[in-house]
């Protein structure tokens, strides 16, 4: 009886009669940067990797630590500059205005942590951005999403939705200043436009600091009038105080945008997050349906096999 390996054998023999041994061509390379093996090139690499960047948290990133930046700077020489005008020219005695530099200086050590903290979550929001966005570009590969990494992804919303919300009583309470150096500003251009008409002494119009609260109401002056007001609005830390509340408030209301967009961003990540779970559920089924009916199918061969 002839068995199938040789009669495998005599038909390698019959197809292949010269017994000179196989030569092997010189196989030409392909155009381009994939090689003949399918190794990719340079420029297939590049195009991968920038694919997986999320330009979106980046775009966030960027405009978040600008916002901060803007903000705790900006902030913190402006309520250096105000603490400076209100003893020289509303507020005489230390003693009245001693609460107010406490606080001054307990917000511009604020400023500090703020500074930082963001600066940290800026970069871990961005590494969740990538991890997310390979999740998303690797769902059929061997890529897998876990419980952990959902959970840390749907954390990351509820604490950014909860720091945005907090950044819109920043952005508010940062117009308050802007808007008190408004009217100081208002009340000497109303001063210089009076000069010119000799009838209308401009001694009349004043400005209480007192009335705004943040100093008692027995400090000394508390008020500034006429010239005296207008030489304030004409000093140079007025004039930078003022500008740089104003970059401070645009500053909030930036990072107050940049925590909108990334709130928007973690969501439809988590979403697909979720998604990739349920898809790797269904595929693990589905694997291990196949398995099994590859084993049934083989037993079955096998018990055939034994009865013939």
């Amino acid at each position: 009886v002839i068995t199938r390996p040789e009669m495998e054998i005599g038909r390698y023999h019959w197809m292949y009669r010269s017994s000179r041994p196989h030569r092997y061509h010189h196989v030409p390379a392909l155009r381009g940067n994939i090689s003949p093996l399918g190794i990719q090139g340079c420029f297939e690499c590049c195009i991968k990797c920038l694919g997986g960047v999320p330009y979106a948290s980046l775009v966030a990133t960027i405009l978040c630590f600008s916002g901060v930046a803007l903000f705790c700077g900006c902030g913190h020489v402006a309520l250096a500059g105000t603490v400076s005008i209100l003893e020289h020219h509303f507020s005489t005695t230390a003693s009245d205005h001693a609460l107010l530099s406490e606080v001054i200086q307990l917000m511009q050590y604020v400023i500090y942590g703020i500074a930082s903290f963001f600066f940290l979550y800026g970069i871990i929001l961005l590494a969740e951005g990538f991890y997310t966005t390979s999740a998303v570009k690797e769902l059929h590969g061997e890529f897998k999403t876990t419980a952990c990494g959902r959970c840390i992804s749907g954390m990351f919303v509820f604490l950014t939705y909860v720091l945005g919300v907090a950044w819109l009583g920043v952005f508010g309470f940062s117009a308050v200043p802007v808007f008190m150096f408004y009217n100081i500003w208002s009340t000497c251009e109303v001063i210089k436009s009076l000069q010119t008409n000799v009838t209308l002494p401009g001694d009349q119009i004043c400005v209480d600091i007192r009335q705004y609260g943040i100093i008692p109401w027995n400090a000394v002056p508390g008020k500034a009038c006429g010239p005296i007001l207008e030489n304030i609005c004409n000093t140079n830390e007025f004039y930078m105080s003022y500008h740089l509340f104003i970059v401070a408030c645009a500053g909030a209301g930036a990072t107050v945008i940049a925590l909108i967009h990334f709130l928007m961003i973690l969501s439809s990540n988590w979403a697909y997050l979720k998604d990739a779970s349920k898809m790797q559920a269904y595929q693990d089924i589905k694997a291990k349906e196949e398995q099994e009916l590859q084993d049934i199918q083989s037993r079955s061969k096998e018990q055939l096999n034994s009865y013939t």
